[in-house]
């Protein structure tokens, strides 16, 4: 029968060493580094921000100044350009208060109003004829309808006021008296609600 050694130490299992509950949590020391590290991003961001907001602010001023220096110049070649004609405006009336003649003024108004139109075409700037078109409220402002058997109703008969386009683009529309059939009765006229600025010629059911 064999005999057990007094001496021997019994040896210890290793298996609660590899038991999960004596392993050391590496989440618990990276939760402040985590946090740490997004709280920097977070100022780098809002400093960010804060620094693209300024300079467009500061972009948006330059633009503003630019844009204000660009309407100004304009203005200030246009005027330039209307100096001579005012020149000529001060010559002619000089002259008309030594000139007789009815036709040689008459002349003079017309050569100065050639040039000033000159210079407004240059501008992009030009009128638009009206008298015996079709009424079109994208042109035309209607005073009132006067009844006519010589042309057909809506058509445009006097123009009281110019319309111009400025490069291709309506910036004032004429005003202008419409026709409408004879038997349609009294003309409707600003007193009934047709007066300036009603872009719908007045119908014959107007009161």
């Amino acid at each position: 029968m064999k005999q057990e050694d007094p001496e021997a130490v019994p040896q210890e299992s290793t298996s609660a060493e590899n038991e999960p509950g004596d392993r050391t949590p590496s989440s618990a020391s990276e939760s402040p580094r985590a946090l740490d590290t997004a709280q920097r991003e977070v100022e780098a961001l809002k400093e960010q921000l804060l620094r693209k907001a300024a300079e467009f602010e500061n972009y948006k001023r330059r633009m503003e100044g630019e844009f204000r220096s660009v309407i100004e110049n304009a203005s200030e070649r246009l005027i330039i350009e209307l100096l001579p004609v005012l020149d000529d405006f001060d010559r002619l009336l000089k002259s008309a208060r030594e000139e007789t003649s009815v036709e040689i003024l008459r002349q003079g108004f017309e050569l100065i109003a050639t040039k000033l139109n000159k210079i407004l075409a240059l501008r992009g700037l030009h009128p638009f004829e009206s008298t015996g078109k079709p009424f079109d409220v994208d042109y035309h402002d209607a005073l009132l309808q006067i009844p006519r058997s010589d042309v057909p109703p809506n058509t445009v008969v006097e123009e009281v006021s110019r319309g111009y386009n400025l490069n291709d683009r309506v910036i004032r529309h004429a005003k202008v008296i419409v026709s409408k059939a004879e038997d349609g009765g009294t003309p409707a006229g600003p007193e009934s609600g047709n007066g300036p600025m009603n872009r719908t010629p007045p119908t014959d059911t107007d009161a």
